[in-house]
């Protein structure tokens, strides 16, 4: 399955890239967010090659979730896709946009890929084994290697986002004292953790699942966690809730410790 997933992430980078060069217009969703031609051509390549070859397992993908298409019932494995996380990065020609795929199990993420196609940085993640790869010009794999979370450094490296940033964030980075901030877009922020350059990512921004799931996998692979403010683990396939939107996801604590 991960194999398909870096084919996949590998091709719809590609096609992202092509209009990252040309240019396109850009769209507004209903809640306001960007959205353009490479988000949806990126979804279309994702979707067409995991139904094809996982046609019993459901896909929930934020261009289709956008347009009101979700599946009825999700099972105890579906696939969670973004097809082009950050799009306003790319928009603004930033390098730190993400091709973002995960399976999930049990509302848990199992396997995972982000793939930055501007970069040519690629991080996988299954049950017991992390890794990060490079992709060269000719778009295949140059070379892996594996990769772990750190003990915590003093100070701290502490990972932000770029275009989300709350005052809730900044008075929380505030309470942890003496640190390095590092900003940067999309799913980035889980693989610098999980690569052991970072030792933690608070978000008390909105975040929606296809957002978090292919990083969060990756995170845990590589012996992280991914926590709610309650001190649980971030869960997937979150319908019907009181207080927010289908697969909306709660303010969540990513770092490299264990001992939850």
């Amino acid at each position: 399955m991960l194999g398909l997933f870096e084919e996949l992430a590998l091709a719809a980078g590609a096609r992202i890239m092509r209009i990252f060069h040309e240019g396109c217009a850009v769209e507004s969703k209903a809640d306001t967010s960007p959205v353009t031609i490479a988000d949806r051509e990126s979804e279309t390549v994702i979707l067409a090659g995991l139904r094809a070859a996982y046609p019993g397992i459901p896909c929930v993908a934020e261009e289709e979730s956008a347009a009101g298409i979700a599946p009825i019932d999700l099972g105890s494995a579906f696939f969670l896709i973004d097809p082009l996380d950050g799009t306003k990065e790319f928009v603004k020609h930033r390098t730190d946009f993400t091709v973002n795929i995960a399976l999930i199990r049990d509302g848990v993420p199992e396997v995972g890929i982000v793939y930055a196609p501007c970069t040519g940085q690629l991080f996988t993640g299954r049950p017991g084994r992390a890794e990060a790869a490079s992709v060269g010009q000719n778009g295949r794999i140059a070379e892996r290697r594996t990769i772990a979370v750190r003990a915590p450094a003093s100070p701290r490296t502490i990972v932000a986002s770029r275009s989300h940033n709350t005052p809730e964030t900044d008075a929380y980075i505030a309470g942890l004292g003496a640190a390095e901030i590092v900003s940067v877009g999309s799913s980035l922020k889980f693989c610098l953790v999980a690569a052991g350059e970072a030792d933690i990512y608070p978000r008390f921004g909105r975040t929606m699942e296809w957002d978090t799931a292919a990083g969060d996998a990756v995170l845990r692979a590589a012996g992280g966690r991914t926590s709610t403010l309650e001190g649980t683990p971030l869960r997937y396939g979150k319908r019907d809730q009181q207080d927010d939107c289908d697969f909306a996801n709660p303010h969540f604590i990513a770092d490299s410790r264990t001992d939850a």
